[in-house]
């Protein structure tokens, strides 16, 4: 009796990994056509019967959404963002965030992601997280889609992600500030480790640069998100024996805090302290005074971010795999000359 051909041969006829092959067994996306047509034709050819029986039939479409936390407004628009694309390609979206305690049911763990891939997800989203190496293989060989907003670690040729220009962003704030008359300006940044953070801060180093203006170490910070790390590292800079006449917070969450340390202080915004954030997120506009601030397209963001998971999914190559959308500058009541 002839041995039964088993998944392994017919890998190794076609030229493929298992894991490809496999991929194409189960009809799970991110496979070439022509490599699936190739793997297809291979297990028609050698007769190939799964021993495990009939293959479950696919579910409905839906994509896995990972957060980092769902406490910003930033998260939100994103979210929204994602929401808006999901309908137009009628796909469903489940949301999670990031729970650092661990355990198997930790979201991007292995048993996490074996389930997603056994649900039949379409792929994966993730928003303001670093991935591992780990992570981003086991997402490969499970045949899901994956796509970073704002990946807070190394980027990685082959995973797709979605930004802003965060250092055009950076240039543009401390440009507005510098045009003012301002000299020592103050940078209120997220966690160093926060790619970014650091891309605006690039930027922030890149107008005083072109400015001729020395950068002073002292007068950068990095916090947080929220406006309690906001007023902390406000608090710190404007108690510096030579204080700023600006701070440049690197999100709007952090520049609303600059607010609270500039009242405890009693300094008037912006007679005796001009702050700029980044985001624009509905809030700025109705801080008082209005927060002149760096805008990023960020319910574009999820957006753009849904419909590149959408087209991997399908097995297709999106026109870019790393996109930045732009930023632009709006000038509210928040910034003045330094007094």
């Amino acid at each position: 009796m002839p041995e039964r051909v088993t998944l392994e041969d017919v890998a190794q006829a076609a030229g493929v990994s298992k894991a490809t092959a496999s991929k194409v067994l189960n009809g799970r996306p991110n496979v070439d056509p022509r490599t699936r047509r190739r793997v297809e034709e291979t297990i028609s050819a050698l007769g190939y019967v799964p021993s495990t029986g009939p293959r479950e039939p696919q579910a409905d479409a839906v994509v896995e959404v990972v957060f980092d936390s769902m406490v910003s407004m930033y998260s939100l628009q994103v979210l929204n963002g994602i929401l808006t694309a999901a309908r137009g390609l009628g796909v469903e979206v489940s949301v999670d965030v990031l729970d650092r305690g661990g355990g198997t049911a930790t979201p991007l763990s292995d048993a996490w992601l074996g389930r997603a891939a056994a649900r039949h997800r379409l792929g994966v989203i993730v928003v303001s997280l670093a991935l591992t190496a780990g992570q981003v293989r086991t997402v490969e060989e499970l045949g899901l889609a994956l796509v970073s907003v704002d990946l807070t670690g190394p980027l990685g040729a082959g995973l797709a992600s979605v930004a802003s220009t965060n250092f055009a962003g950076g240039t543009q704030a401390t440009e507005h500030l510098v045009a003012l008359g301002h000299r020592r300006i103050g940078f209120a940044g997220l966690p160093a480790d926060i790619a970014a953070s650091r891309e605006r801060l690039h930027g922030y180093r890149n107008a005083l640069e072109m400015a001729g203006i020395e950068a002073d170490p002292a007068l950068v910070v990095h916090g947080g998100f929220t406006p309690d790390a906001g007023c902390r590292m406000a608090l710190d800079l404007l108690c510096l024996p030579d204080p700023p006449t600006a701070i440049f917070a690197a999100c709007d969450g952090a520049a609303f805090g600059v607010f609270e340390a500039a009242r405890r202080l009693g300094r008037r915004v912006p007679q005796e302290l001009s702050i700029v954030g980044f985001d624009d997120v509905e809030p700025a506009q109705w801080s008082s005074p209005p927060l002149t601030t760096v805008h990023q397209p960020i319910a574009d963001m999820g957006r753009v971010a849904m419909r590149t998971l959408h087209t991997l999914a399908r097995g297709e190559t999106p026109d870019s795999l790393h996109v930045q959308l732009a930023t632009r500058l709006v000038v509210r009541s928040s910034t003045a000359p330094p007094p």
